[in-house]
């Protein structure tokens, strides 16, 4: 993914080109969504009590990302980091910004369902249309996992703030986005660190253009640098290296995983309810998630055969 990176092949919900081993696989994935569920914890505390602005938070965010790889880079005696782009720079801070700001109005569990539902549909719906044919099985696994989020939002759930709902959605979109261009990177860590340094002057724009509301206290500044350099740059580099190896269709529904986990981080660090509602919802999206990631099962081989 140069500055002109060629036009994608299809994808293919199964393609795994390189893939690593199962073992490395899962445990590289679990990890991946650790991060993703710490970025919304993280966010939502500095953002709640009004600890930082949702631009400043998402320029400290992105230049402390930026800065911990481009450290990465330099102990591992890498060279410049190459393999970003504008097109990939400016999803990431879509996402970025628009994540934030969706924080500021509503809580972190809903937040989650909210930000991978859209993920999960930019994903699979760009694989659909490029030609991609999902099996019965991960089309099965999704629409359990869909119908677990349609759950959290009928009336009666607790509906979050109609303006923070859309902005979320729209950092799904974004991060949708991001996440099918870094699909064909041959270097995950370069084409990381390049796009959040690319990223950096649109996050200082956004403060400059927000001068009339920019505030931020220490704690605030914290936990912002923890969730660019740790949750963000570090996830997203492990992020690039297992999408290949899941396929389009399974990386979507692998991140539905990660709005279950945050409820429960939430409630126990940030003080937030999880309702009879989200608790049933959120295995509802876990079954659909670990049906739509199963691997397919093998035939047999007959003894006749093998003869």
């Amino acid at each position: 993914m140069d500055g002109s990176p060629a036009r994608p092949a299809p994808l293919a919900p199964d393609a795994a080109p390189a893939a690593p081993g199962r073992a490395r696989l899962a445990a590289l994935t679990l990890l991946t969504l650790g991060f993703f569920a710490a970025n919304s914890l993280l966010a939502r505390a500095a953002l709640r009590p009004g600890l930082a602005d949702a631009a400043t938070f998402t320029a400290i965010r992105l230049a402390s990302g930026a800065a911990a790889l481009a450290l990465l880079a330099l102990a591992s005696r890498r060279a410049r980091p190459r393999g970003g782009s504008a097109g990939s720079a400016l999803a990431l801070f879509a996402y970025a910004a628009a994540f934030s700001l969706a924080y500021r109005r509503i809580d972190a569990g809903p937040g989650a369902f909210l930000l991978f539902f859209a993920v999960q549909a930019t994903m699979v719906g760009w694989s659909v249309l490029r030609g991609a044919r999902p099996a019965r099985r991960q089309w099965a696994g999704l629409a359990v996992a869909l119908a677990g989020l349609g759950w959290l939002t009928l009336p009666g759930a607790h509906a979050p703030d109609a303006r923070g709902a859309a902005l979320m959605l729209a950092a799904g979109v974004a991060w949708g986005a991001y996440t099918l261009r870094g699909r064909g990177v041959r270097d995950p860590a370069g084409a990381t660190a390049a796009n959040f340094a690319l990223a950096v002057p649109l996050a200082l724009a956004l403060v400059i253009a927000s001068a009339g509301s920019v505030h931020l206290t220490a704690r605030g500044a914290a936990l912002a640098a923890a969730s660019g350099a740790v949750a963000s740059g570090v996830g997203y580099v492990l992020w690039y290296t297992v999408v290949p190896a899941l396929g389009a269709a399974r990386a979507a529904a692998v991140q539905l995983a990660v709005p279950a986990i945050v409820p429960l981080a939430a409630a126990g660090l940030l003080g937030e309810a999880i309702t009879p509602r989200l608790f049933a919802a959120g295995t509802a999206i876990l079954a659909g998630v670990a049906l739509a990631i199963a691997p397919a099962p093998q035939p047999a081989r007959s003894s006749r055969a093998s003869a």
